[in-house]
């Protein structure tokens, strides 16, 4: 017998805010197995699921995803449940059906990482797993029948998945029943299709609004498209047919198609939590919830009737909403910097409903920024905001016993030595000096011009995540290239 906390010591499997995450190779069908009946195991100690209930699955298009589905499945059965297949949707798809039905729920994928790794998100009955959950499953000792494993940790006789539910239409039916069948009539958009699990999804969707959806660049491979880190390749690709087909806009998501990545006519992508922005003011959010890596401009623009800035990943923004909920603030909303929009409470329009959603959501901030920007275009709505641009880069195989030296180089026990070293270390290439450290999450400074460096290691992969934020977008790569250059030269 062996608690999910021993299997992720075994096995560098980790679990934080984004579910259970790590390499394919060591994600068997034993370790999966366990963390699924962890999860369930908690959830019945707290009388939310028990035996013959129902749990709902799905997918994202890595090609590891469907042996690990089956392994999650014979978990359930096993506990007493009954496994409920929804294919190979969206995360907030599944999601938003999910909690509808009021059952747990848990999608197999790795998000925008590479197809080497994979990962599983689990979710409540009504909402994402919390911080305050992750010690609950952790502990939970798992039972392993050892007849039926392989020597390799693989089910000896995996069944196979039961046959398919359709959850696409009430998706799509969200959207078209809110905005309109004529919302986005008359408008050309491309969709970037690669390996993203909502691909066919976002064209269904954006022709029920009335758009000419055109898909484009389909993959059959995985391809790790990060929406908080546009590879170069991507960049291009959008300038190309953006000048190419005279799209108004170009819209792709993440691989699991929970973070959108959104570009106007010229196909110059907007960084999410400027869509973020774009979607919460579309909408009238009045209390907005963002992690602290967001762009300023959320408080610059003067939108919205209150700010609040959390640590990085949705359970974070989710405690965070629900506090605001509770406080009587209005309409509440979240997003990432990565783009994905988190809505905590209906909105009301002309006597349509936009049900609550709070996880997140790429489809949501694509819709309404391009709703919003009507018979113009999006770069009207993009020259109206304050002149604030983010940027963000990565080293990567950057392993975490080096985050951890670097950590520790920035962040000296003294706290007059800890703000010396960082105006030493970063001022020079910042251009002004040090005035404000945030120890939210990682290392963010802010110096006398406004610009920004913020230094985080990864909680998804063996990355270490650099965000500047400066007034135009070169000096806010070059901060951010500087920044990463001393850093590697640093440890």
């Amino acid at each position: 017998m062996s608690t999910v906390s021993d299997i992720m010591q075994r096995t560098g499997v980790a679990f934080g805010t984004s579910g259970a995450r790590g390499l394919v190779s060591a994600m068997t069908d034993r370790v999966c197995y366990a963390y699924t009946a962890g999860f369930l195991q908690f959830l019945a100690k707290e009388g939310a699921w028990g035996q013959g209930h129902r749990v709902a699955l799905a997918g994202d298009l890595r090609p590891s995803t469907p042996r690990i589905l089956t392994a999650c499945a014979q978990a359930v059965r096993d506990l007493g449940g009954e496994p409920v297949f929804c294919g190979f949707v969206p995360t907030p798809a599944l999601a938003d059906w999910a909690f509808a039905q009021g059952m747990p729920s848990l999608m197999v994928t790795g998000s925008h990482i590479p197809d080497d790794r994979n990962g599983i998100k689990f979710y409540r009955p009504r909402g994402e797993i919390l911080k305050a959950d992750e010690p609950g499953i952790t502990r939970q000792e798992i039972v392993f029948d050892r007849q039926r494993w392989t020597s390799d940790g693989m089910l000896d006789a995996p069944l196979p998945l039961p046959d398919t539910i359709d959850i696409a239409p009430g998706y799509i039916a969200r959207y078209r029943d809110f905005f309109g069948p004529a919302a986005l009539a008359g408008r050309r958009i491309g969709v970037y299709q690669h390996s993203a699990v909502g691909r066919d999804l976002l064209v269904a969707i954006l022709t029920a609004l009335g758009a000419e959806a055109v898909p484009l660049g389909r993959s059959d491979r995985f391809i790790p498209v990060d929406t908080e880190a546009v590879r170069d390749e991507d960049i291009a690709l959008a300038r190309v047919w953006a000048a190419k087909y005279g799209f108004d806009a170009i819209a792709s998501t993440d691989g699991d198609s929970d973070r959108p990545l959104l570009a106007d006519h010229t196909g110059e992508w907007l960084r999410g939590d400027v869509l973020g922005v774009l979607c919460a003011r579309a909408l009238g959010i009045a209390s907005v919830v963002t992690p602290v890596s967001s762009n300023t401009l959320v408080e610059q623009s003067g939108a919205f009737a209150r700010v609040h800035r959390t640590r990085i990943g949705s359970p974070f923004v989710i405690a965070a909403m629900d506090a605001a909920l509770a406080a009587g603030e209005g309409h509440v909303g979240g997003y990432e910097a990565n783009g994905g929009f988190l809505l905590a409470s209906p909105l009301d329009r002309d006597g349509r409903r936009l049900g609550a959603l709070p996880t997140r959501d790429a489809v949501l901030p694509i819709v309404a920024a391009l709703v919003a920007a009507g018979s113009g275009r999006l770069r009207d709505l993009l020259d109206a905001l304050p002149p604030r641009v983010t940027f963000s880069n990565r080293l990567e195989a950057f392993a975490p016993e080096r985050r951890d030296a670097l950590m520790a180089w920035l962040l000296p026990a003294d706290a007059a030595a800890r703000r010396d070293r960082l105006d030493r270390a970063f001022a020079p290439a910042a251009g002004a000096p040090l005035t404000g450290l945030d120890l939210t999450d990682g290392v963010r400074m802010t110096f006398a011009n406004q610009r920004i460096i913020h230094l985080r290691g990864s909680g998804n992969a063996p990355e270490l995540r650099c965000y500047t934020e400066a007034e135009d977008q070169a000096t806010a790569q070059a901060l951010n290239g500087a920044a990463l250059d001393l850093v590697a030269a640093t440890v």
